[in-house]
């Protein structure tokens, strides 16, 4: 096969449409990670699924995408990058079409992981193959398309899911990706090189059966904890045991790494490169605090302000079309002052538009009184994704792109993982005791003999993130009374606890921009000399 060259003598003539293509794929797997919660009441009606089922459903292709990135992007640098892009693609495409064909349960979840699996495999060759055609000086601006897909998708997921399902039926929230997905594998051979690193490696099957097998005990516990009441599953299985478990795993995981001296899964010379050691903290943290913020505002929208799906995704419309912007100048500014100082400001620039949201936001209030805060959110956003991205890069071998890109996608996934389930178990128990306050005080608005099973009532639907409904036997007005003031009471304390919740946000993502002190200073991209010392390592299939 012809020979792919260095970063500094292209593979490709035309990167930006080879990126482009990449990024077709890239954007499919994280819209689906998204696009089918607005269709859980639907599935539940459509397939006889109970609501445990539906939401496997979307865990099960979480957990298959998350546990499989460092074993993916190593099978990148292995056989190729574009190799490896286009079997997560066609996988991808085929088990959304079993998806679109299921008619039961249990299909359906196979489909899912099954899609999951797909998503695995292409994603890491996105960013490994970005270090691969794209030379130093561009590498910002190609992270920044790259930031825009990440802040975009899974945004504009819900209002696609919203309206697919309006017009036509779930089945096209999966059937849609069948034709771009073929067109994509159409166009991935036809102008993408092929990529891999100019050595023979082999694959670290040990390390992938511990990294799998560890990923999987935390990723699980960690999605499933809240479910199970962070107790018992299982006769002696409760979810600490396996997460300790996925954490011992993982321990001898970094040990297995540490005696493969020759072809190591994850390779542990990454982390000796100061900024990929400290991105990958840095992307750890910032997961943590970023992704709780469209989870809660999601939840207010929909559940205290009685917004359907479709008109939350047009509400957040506009901040993922400033992120998309956002992140294609930040990531020009990162190409010329480096990606520290551009994440610094993006991450502190985040934080202050929470304190304004926290600000605005009140149990009647309009989606203009967000705007503010969510216009601000969205420009600071678009200057996170692309930075962090390249910061985290620079100085990483190409001939371990796709190691590292698998590493640092982990991290992040892991990152957000946690970060839904501590702000979500945070969100919950504020919510518990605010719920139980305000019903106290509105108690009185309801005939003596309701009382308190009103209190009780509300302070029991905070395990559940929606007001409770009136009981039966009860006349029309009464029913109306009590669904006013349960509905009053549960928006005032939502609204009370996801405050709370965006300000422990807020201090974790300037936690995250402090961290950034962290990163060695700017250097200009490589002069020349040192390019043609570079192209000695030159990728080649």
């Amino acid at each position: 096969m012809p020979e792919v060259k260095s970063a500094q003598h292209p593979a490709t003539q035309r990167p930006w449409l080879v990126l482009a293509i990449m990024c077709i794929g890239f954007f499919m797997s994280l819209l689906d990670g998204s696009i089918v919660n607005v269709a859980i009441p639907t599935l539940i009606h459509s397939i006889d699924a109970s609501y445990d089922q539906v939401l496997w459903v979307i865990d099960g292709y979480l957990l298959a995408f998350s546990v499989l990135l460092i074993s993916t992007g190593r099978l990148g640098d292995i056989f190729g990058y574009r190799r490896l892009y286009v079997i997560g693609i066609i996988t991808f495409t085929l088990a959304s079409a079993l998806c679109g064909l299921a008619d039961s349960p249990a299909q359906l979840l196979t489909a899912r992981v099954l899609q999951g699996l797909g998503g695995a495999v292409l994603f890491p060759q996105v960013i490994s193959s970005i270090l691969t055609i794209f030379p130093p000086q561009l590498r910002g601006r190609a992270f920044g398309l790259f930031g825009a897909i990440v802040g975009f998708a899974p945004i504009v997921g819900p209002v696609v899911g919203g309206f697919l399902l309006a017009h036509l039926s779930w089945r096209w929230i999966f059937f849609i990706n069948v034709p771009i997905g073929i067109i994509t594998t159409v166009l991935a051979l036809t102008f993408a090189p092929p990529m891999r690193s100019g050595r023979t490696h082999r694959l670290d099957l040990g390390g992938v059966a511990l990294a799998t097998a560890g990923l999987s005990g935390i990723v699980f516990g960690l999605i499933e904890g809240e479910r199970y009441d962070w107790g018992t599953i299982t006769g002696p299985i409760s979810i600490t045991s396996v997460i300790v478990a996925g954490v011992v795993l993982l321990v001898m995981f970094v040990v297995w790494q540490h005696r493969q001296r020759d072809e190591p899964l994850m390779p542990l010379a990454l982390f000796g490169a100061r900024n990929f050691a400290v991105g990958n903290w840095v992307g750890f943290v910032f997961q943590l605090g970023m992704i709780g913020i469209m989870f809660v505002l999601v939840l207010y929208l929909q559940l205290a302000r009685g917004y359907s799906a479709l008109e939350t995704g047009l509400v957040v419309l506009p901040n993922a079309a400033l992120t998309a912007v956002g992140s294609a100048y930040a990531g020009r500014l990162s190409d010329r002052f480096g990606g520290k100082y551009v994440l610094m400001a993006g991450m502190t620039l985040l934080a202050a538009g929470l304190l304004v949201l926290v600000a605005m936001v009140g149990p009647t209030s309009s989606a203009w009184s967000l705007l503010p805060g969510l216009t601000i959110i969205g420009i600071a956003s678009g200057a996170t994704f692309a930075p962090l991205q390249q910061a985290t890069m620079d100085g990483v071998d190409p001939r371990l792109a796709g190691a590292a890109s698998g590493v640092s996608s982990t991290t992040r996934q892991i990152g957000g993982v946690l970060g839904t389930a501590v702000l979500g178990a945070l969100l919950s128990a504020r919510l518990s005791s605010t719920l139980r306050s305000e019903a106290e005080k509105r108690a009185g608005q309801l005939p003596e003999n309701l009382r308190a099973r009103f209190i009780d009532d509300s302070a029991t639907a905070a395990q559940h993130f929606s007001p409770p409904t009136p009981p039966g036997g009860l006349n029309p007005a009464t029913t109306q009374l009590y669904g006013r003031v349960t509905a009053d009471t549960f928006a005032t304390g939502f609204v009370d606890a996801m405050q709370t919740t965006l300000m422990a946000c807020a201090v974790v993502l300037v936690a995250a921009a402090l961290f950034c002190f962290l990163f060695s200073p700017h250097n200009r991209p490589a002069t020349e000399p040192t390019q043609k010392r570079q192209a000695e390592t030159a990728p080649r299939d």
